[in-house]
């Protein structure tokens, strides 16, 4: 055997080596063979700050963060800048918690010639009853990384002090708690993920997180549900699913918040009728709806349509305390900007609230009245009917045969917060709070027919001319 010969077969056993170390490490096989959690790499490519998987049990949640963990201390996260000496914290709600799952996870995926030290806060190390404190971890630059492990019945007074780059929450912790973890991070400019099932109802982190009431644009999440993992078996998933009530499978299957009163909207699901915005053509724009306010809140929505009836809402005008002319100056700033087509004298066209129509002794004019002379042409002749309005948008949040025929431009965040945010209340109505917008988008959905035949489209021929009749108003200023 030649030299050559050598090489090429020392090559060869040094592949089938690493094959062997592979198949024995889960953490080179996570995500890397025929069946891939698309969900799980959704959270590792995501480049936010604060991301968290609200997810059903056994949907593959906890893994998330294990791996996020682990990766981050090594210093071999694919998708983000990877450095050496990283310190972060694994929070758990109790000791035991943290033993039987976040710990025991890591443990599971981390290779032991990855590991410098185990620091034990009780027990002994591979002992089924002891509680680690620390895992040093070999850096691949250099130095030791540190994964400390904490848990919330500790108190809020265990969590200061420390500058991290991560923290891992395994599951929901108290307010105070996760508060002070957020100021652990914020030197290091580090990272705050989270793994749990909304198990108790509308606590902080339903306003924090999935409403995002503070507009933070570091806050990103996914939903996990078992249909989500690749390695449950189907038929399992639908022994158990048929052994809950409804509310139990929308926490423990599908990761959803859940209260007793439920949400009116469940159908609504923003990785779905959330959209990026593109350019929509002329052709489809249709109207602006409007819900009034003057301490409350206006809410005007700019609604179009395409062939297949399908509707978009393109853009968003919301704000209180704010005058008529004020909102009507606003409401034509919108429309220039997105090229809102106007009636033969030049006015915008919009559906309103028909409380509009009403004068009080405040003014000697209807907010209508208001409206037309700032050049806006109101119709407030709308169906307010609202169990049937509720049914009309339903219907096209689920749309047909699982294709919605209602999207939101992402831009539009205060439609989209209702949405996910109403609920129903006492006597089988939904509760009076937050509904500004979904008012005028019932105003607005009344108005069209309900699974209709979409109308032909329009000729080139049809078109030129509607462009050629706009020039010619537009020239002799109507």
């Amino acid at each position: 055997m030649d030299r050559q010969e050598k090489e090429t077969l020392e090559r060869i056993m040094q592949i089938e080596r690493e094959q062997a170390r592979r198949r024995d490490n889960p953490l080179a096989r996570y995500n890397t063979g025929r069946k891939k959690h698309k969900k799980q790499i959704a959270f590792h490519k995501c480049k936010k700050r604060n991301r968290w998987v609200f997810g059903g049990n056994r949907s593959g949640k906890t893994e998330c963060g294990a791996v996020e963990c682990i990766w981050m201390a090594r210093g071999i996260h694919p998708y983000r800048k990877n450095r050496k000496d990283v310190f972060g914290w694994v929070v758990s709600l109790s000791q035991q918690v943290q033993r039987d799952v976040a710990q025991k996870k890591i443990l599971h995926y981390l290779p032991s010639e990855w590991i410098e030290e185990i620091v034990m806060l009780s027990g002994k190390r591979g002992s089924p009853s002891g509680v680690v404190d620390q895992i040093r971890i070999r850096n691949v630059f250099g130095g030791i990384s540190v994964i400390g492990f904490k848990s919330c019945d500790q108190g809020r007074e265990k969590f200061q002090g420390a500058s991290l780059d991560f923290v891992w929450f395994d599951e929901e912790p108290p307010e105070d708690i996760y508060e002070e973890c957020r100021m652990r991070v914020l030197d290091r400019e580090g990272d705050i993920f989270g793994t749990m099932t909304p198990l108790k109802g509308l606590t902080f982190l339903f306003d924090e997180i999935y409403m995002n009431k503070g507009g933070n644009p570091e806050v990103w999440y996914e939903f996990m549900e078992w249909d989500d993992n690749p390695f449950l078996k189907k038929s399992e998933i639908k022994l158990l699913s048929s052994s809950m009530d409804e509310k139990e499978l929308q926490s423990r299957r599908y990761g959803k918040f859940c209260v007793s009163e439920g949400l009116v909207y469940p159908e609504f699901d923003e990785n779905v009728h959330v959209i990026p915005p593109f350019e929509i053509p002329f052709e489809w724009q249709d109207m602006i709806s409007i819900d009034p306010g003057l301490n409350n809140p206006l809410s005007a929505h700019w609604y179009c349509v395409d062939y297949d009836g399908n509707v978009y809402v393109v853009a968003e005008h919301y704000e209180a305390k704010r005058d008529i002319g004020y909102h009507a100056a606003k409401i034509k700033e919108i429309s220039a900007r997105l090229g809102w087509h106007t009636d033969g004298m030049g006015r915008i066209r919009a559906l309103i609230d028909s409380a509009a129509n009403q004068r009080t002794l405040a003014s000697s004019k209807s907010v209508s009245e208001l409206f037309y002379e700032q050049g806006i042409n109101v119709n407030a002749n709308v169906n307010k009917d609202l169990f049937a309005g509720i049914a009309r948008v339903k219907s096209y949040l689920k749309g047909e045969n699982g294709v919605p025929k209602l999207y939101v431009f992402e831009g539009c965040v205060n439609l989209i917060r209702e949405l996910k945010g109403y609920f129903w209340g006492s006597g089988d109505v939904p509760k009076k709070k937050d509904d500004h917008s979904l008012d005028e988008l019932r105003y607005y959905l009344m108005t069209k027919p309900h699974n209709s035949a979409p109308e032909k489209p329009p000729t080139a021929v049809q078109r030129d001319k509607a462009r050629l009749m706009r020039r010619i108003r537009a020239r002799r200023g109507n």
